[in-house]
């Protein structure tokens, strides 16, 4: 891209995109950034420009035309309901946001690349998945709740408007679950639990990539000139189980059928907030080939998937055996679901 980029950053009152605005903003190569979101962000956006705006609102391609913005980074896509309030707002900021957001930049003439920040979650999660998921296959199952099946649809809507814009540079960076020590996701709260449920019979892979590394293929997004959708995730994989004892946490394992009790508690006790899509993940796992990432895309993490998952378990407080109340109540929990359907269960602490 040529120097002199205006560049417009959805979703900057969250960690990946207000560091995002701040690197962007500080880049020689881009002229101006402006960030919006509904709330005021809680860290420096340095040299970025804060515009309070709702990307469900049509009022956002006021902003962009007022902006003279030529590059549009989506990073508003809301992985886990909590934040967002639960999960109707954040279904309406996911697909009805991308909606407004993609027909304000449609109607922009001004714009010129869309980078979008997307998930590993559209490839979903069953047995019947390939080692590694390149760019072109498609789940075996779609998902059928929560992020994932709001990330299916705002890859449709980002198809769509690839259609109807043919001259735009349209780039989706498809992310395995990204972790680190500051950001927090529904990833880092499972492994925050007291104790870690983990599907009977199932020890998945996992792939991960570090939040530092993220912001730099972020950037490298906006100020390239790769198109089309590449896959993001550090080298290695780290089985459940692994993850657990690196964070040094007791996990049980549970059968799959208590996979959506054991959410509702978690919920509700405010520690982790999974659906039965995510539950899915930690039974069967997921992998993505990266071979587009290194050579078209021309970025190499920092961080193995594993080193990724060290610098995140660095913050993670071990829990020595005790009873306190979540988990006790967990327990609990596991013991119904261990006399209910008469299967055994286990614990192991690290």
């Amino acid at each position: 891209m040529s120097v002199g980029q205006v560049v417009l950053v959805t979703g900057v009152s969250r960690y990946i995109g207000g560091v995002l605005a701040r690197r962007l903003a500080a880049d020689p190569s881009v002229e101006k950034v402006i960030g919006v979101d509904v709330i005021p962000p809680p860290r420096d956006l340095g040299r970025a420009e804060f515009v309070r705006a709702d990307i469900r609102n049509p009022m956002i391609g006021k902003v962009i035309a007022q902006g003279d913005v030529d590059t549009v980074v989506h990073a508003n896509v809301i992985a886990t309901p909590t934040f967002a309030g639960g999960r109707t707002p954040q279904k309406e900021i996911n697909v009805i946001g991308t909606m407004q957001l993609l027909a304000a930049c449609q109607k922009a003439s001004s714009v010129k690349r869309l980078v979008v920040k997307s998930t590993a979650a559209v490839y979903g999660s069953t047995p019947r998945d390939p080692a590694m998921f390149t760019e072109e296959m498609s789940a075996k199952r779609l998902p059928s709740s929560g992020f994932g099946k709001d990330s299916i649809e705002v890859e449709g809507y980002v198809r769509g408007f690839a259609r109807r814009r043919p001259d735009a540079e349209i780039l989706t960076l498809r992310f395995a679950n990204i972790i680190g020590p500051r950001i927090r996701t529904s990833i880092t709260d499972y492994f925050n639990l007291p104790v870690i449920p983990i599907p009977l019979g199932y020890d998945a892979r996992l792939q991960f990539f570090h939040e530092d590394d993220a912001i730099a293929a972020l950037v490298r997004g906006v100020t390239g000139s790769t198109t089309g959708v590449v896959n993001l995730a550090g080298d290695g994989v780290l089985t459940v189980t692994q993850a657990a004892g690196l964070v040094r946490r007791p996990f049980v394992m549970v059968p799959m059928v208590a996979a959506g009790p054991l959410g509702g508690l978690g919920k509700r006790f405010g520690l982790v907030d999974f659906s039965p899509d995510q539950m899915s993940f930690l039974a069967f796992g997921r992998g993505m080939d990266t071979t587009v990432m290194r050579e078209s895309f021309g970025f190499s993490p920092t961080f193995t998937t594993r080193a990724a998952f060290e610098d995140f378990a660095r913050t993670v407080t071990p829990i020595l055996p005790s009873l306190d109340a979540a988990t006790a109540a967990v327990g609990g929990l596991v013991g119904a679901a261990q006399q209910v359907l008469g299967v055994s269960t286990r614990g192991r602490k690290h």
